[in-house]
């Protein structure tokens, strides 16, 4: 099977973290569980996905907070933290602060945009205030100038026994090099290049010049690269949804390809009025995921992926699917598990 014309470098995974209303506990402990067993197959990075109002994680951050200190070496990352729900300043507090933590892992990554469901949420999450929230890409702008350590005020200085700082404190030199924009439109996938951010890319991209998803989702790798200051070095990351099924049991083969072939018929033309294309699941033997990745035109552009995994498997479902990825569909396309 011929390789990617990038051979896989970095290998991840992304995961919603769901969990039931009744023993929410054990939903994000079976969360990091997870993330601890990605560090023992040699996975690069472990992602996690942002749920507000729902029975999905809405706090990743604090998560990855308690993931870092049973961890020591796979990174961490956030795919993606919709920025209109949150303070721009306390988020890069918070950021600086786990990433010092992890000892310099964290990988965040970010969306603009206006809350899901605003009309419903404004009054809880915004009151009085909604009208006034800019939800642009200046939030973005916000967030990434406060990691890199400019000035939040013009006080500093002692008063009293208190010392005040200009910018955010703590501060983490590194983490700006680690801020990553989740793009499907060649609008953001421009902006994210030219303000030097990493660019994650998801099965999920606007129709815009055609409606052949691998084509689209490469002319947005390449305008990123074209707008940013590292060129055809900058870092993008793959986010496609795979299901190996090399160790799975005859049942788990079966719910699987149920759950792609109800997902199927979305991935046939342009969904909505904002026209979305969604690539297919990718269901089968590694090598036959990675003959498929092999012919994909962006994934040939990448040397980083974080494979998603489905939203409402179990966690046994998550183990298989992940031992296989480390162990058979990593090394088919070229990628070897970190051992150190």
């Amino acid at each position: 099977m011929p390789l990617a014309s990038r051979p896989l470098r970095k290998l991840g995974f992304l995961t919603i973290g769901l969990f039931d209303e009744a023993d929410p506990r054990r939903g994000h402990e079976s969360t990091l569980e997870i993330i601890e067993l990605g560090e023992q197959l040699g996975f690069d990075t472990a992602w996690l996905r942002h749920r507000h109002l729902q029975y999905g994680i809405s706090s990743p951050v604090a998560v990855l907070a308690a993931a870092s200190q049973r961890t020591r070496r796979i990174e961490l990352g956030t795919a993606v933290i919709p920025l209109g729900w949150e303070n721009p300043l306390r988020l890069a507090e918070d950021l600086a602060t786990v990433d010092l933590l992890s000892g310099g892992r964290l990988n965040p990554g970010v969306s603009i945009g206006p809350p899901a469901h605003f009309e419903q949420v404004r009054e809880a999450l915004y009151p009085g205030t909604g009208e006034h929230e800019d939800f642009g890409h200046d939030r973005a702008l916000r967030l990434l100038g406060l990691v890199r350590g400019e000035p939040a005020t013009d006080f500093e200085g002692t008063e009293g026994f208190e010392v005040y700082s200009r910018r955010v404190q703590p501060h983490s030199p590194g983490l700006a090099g680690r801020m990553w924009y989740g793009g499907g439109s060649l609008r953001s996938a421009r902006w994210a290049g030219e303000n030097g951010m990493n660019l994650l890319t998801s099965s999920v991209v606007k129709a815009e010049e055609s409606e052949d998803f691998a084509q689209i989702q490469l002319s947005h790798i390449r305008t990123f690269r074209a707008h940013h200051p590292d060129g055809e070095r900058a870092r993008v990351s793959q986010g496609l949804v795979v299901i190996p099924t090399d160790s799975a049991s005859p049942e788990q083969r079966a719910r699987y390809e149920a759950y792609a072939e109800t997902r199927t018929p979305r991935t046939a033309t342009p969904q909505g009025p904002a026209r979305l294309m969604f690539e297919r699941d990718l269901v089968g033997t590694s090598a036959e995921i990675a003959e498929r990745l092999s012919a994909h035109a962006a994934f040939q552009e990448v040397d980083e992926v974080a494979f998603a995994l489905p939203f409402t498997f179990g966690h046994e479902d998550y183990v298989q699917i992940l031992t296989d990825i480390a162990g058979h569909l990593g090394p088919a396309l070229g990628w070897k598990p970190r051992t150190d």
